[in-house]
């Protein structure tokens, strides 16, 4: 699998996303949006950092059963229901994105929304990979 982040001298410069990401390989795994639910069903965090570090972590535990790794995604969406505090928290949630996934970052948007299915979810996120490998067993 190979992708290739594009990110032109054109376009202001990206923090923390890639302006666009071609990808080839031979499997997509497309991720349902994930979350800061625990193993219970139970949204956990009352902070969007902490809801994120664990949206985050179970995206890439998705992905990882599936066969992937953090490096395969080639497109993320997050919603939030806060897109102030996502603005005033972006350099902690970089870091965040930095120590869980690695500095390959997938194209990327982030919208705001009303709210979620979870009335008490603050942030989701879903995506896309693109693997080389065959589908385990």
């Amino acid at each position: 699998m190979t992708l290739h982040r594009h990110n032109p001298a054109e376009l202001s410069p990206p923090t923390g996303f890639s302006h666009a990401v071609t990808a080839t390989g031979t499997r997509l795994v497309f991720l349902a949006g994930q979350t800061a639910l625990d193993t219970e069903g139970k949204v956990v965090g009352e902070e969007l950092t902490e809801q994120f570090t664990t949206a985050l972590g179970n995206l890439l535990t998705a992905l990882r059963h599936a066969g992937g790794t953090p490096a395969d995604l080639a497109r993320v969406t997050v919603y939030t229901t806060d897109v102030p505090g996502y603005r005033d928290h972006a350099h902690e949630l970089g870091r965040i994105w930095r120590r869980l996934a690695g500095r390959d970052y997938p194209a990327m948007a982030v919208i705001g929304v009303v709210r979620l299915w979870d009335e008490q979810a603050l942030v989701e996120l879903d995506g896309f990979a693109v693997l080389d490998e065959p589908a385990p067993a």
